[in-house]
């Protein structure tokens, strides 16, 4: 793919993100165009924390889901362990794209998890994709292929997509913490649209609650704090509030954020909001 129209997808791979109100549809959109800047042809991601005896796994295309429905559960286990990435990540702080050939050289084609794909996917290549900050779990995207192994091009345009990779996770968690917080009946996305808050400004918002700086809120999002100012504006203007408490306390009214409960209590007692993309364990199969 030609850089400029690589950038150009990611920019508007951006802006859906950024458009979408349901967290579960985030990762589908990202890993379609993940595929396509990176000469793949399938993508498996993760939706929430996992081993390899539990745990979602998401695809694109659903032809993929499809014939992963169909694995055994030893299968399913050898594919999860995420082999050779699992080891390779988690022995240093390198995130940088690489390929299973590239990680473990000619042992590649003959391990087992080779011999998986190309049963059950056809094809004969994976490129690991790492969430550029992820720790314990490693968390990212695989994206498979057959014929020839993926280029020098593919992996420096899959370290390109890296931040995207990242800011469209954060969103998704921010997303999902928001429908938690407000509960099964909470219908938030009415309430929003009603006010024109975009996703983005209803993440902004969120965070506001949380008595977060302007440069925290761009630390956790990933945007300028000239960014933030901006849509604190918009959520001002649109709530038609002048400050941060006012705010807060205008869109707990409207239902747009729950009311704070006793300490200690309610959705203000949350855990922490860190959900893994895919969580790679174990080790490969002889």
């Amino acid at each position: 793919m030609e850089l400029d129209k690589a950038y150009e997808r990611m920019t508007a791979v951006a802006v859906a993100a950024l458009h979408e109100r349901e967290p579960e549809r985030l990762w589908p959109v990202f890993a379609a165009a993940l595929a396509d800047l990176c000469g793949g042809e399938a993508v498996v991601h993760k939706l929430d924390d996992w081993s390899e005896s539990q745990g979602r796994i998401g695809t694109t295309p659903d032809a993929a889901a499809v014939e992963l429905d169909r694995l055994d559960d030893a299968d399913l286990r050898l594919f999860r362990a995420g082999y050779p990435f699992a080891q390779r990540y988690a022995a240093g702080t390198d995130r940088s794209p690489v390929t299973a050939h590239r990680a473990v050289g000619r042992v590649w084609p003959d391990s087992p998890t080779a011999r998986l794909l190309g049963e059950v996917l056809d094809v004969d290549h994976v490129l690991g994709v790492p969430l550029p900050d992820s720790t314990a779990p490693v968390t990212g995207c695989l994206v498979y292929r057959s014929g020839t192994d993926f280029t020098d091009d593919h992996l420096a345009m899959a370290e390109r997509a890296q931040p995207l990779l990242a800011a469209v996770e954060r969103q998704r968690q921010l997303l999902a913490q928001w429908r938690r917080m407000l509960g099964p009946d909470g219908a938030p996305d009415q309430r929003a649209a009603d006010c024109a808050l975009t996703p983005r400004e209803t993440t902004v918002l969120l965070l506001l609650t949380d008595a977060l700086t302007a440069d925290a809120i761009g630390r956790r999002l990933g945007i300028s704090i000239r960014t933030v100012h901006k849509h604190v504006e918009n959520i001002y203007r649109k709530l038609g509030t002048r400050d941060r408490v006012g705010t807060v306390l205008r869109a707990q009214r409207l239902g747009l954020i729950p009311s704070p409960g006793p300490p200690g209590t309610g959705p203000w007692a949350r855990p922490s909001s860190s959900v893994t993309v895919e969580r790679s364990s174990g080790s490969e199969r002889t």
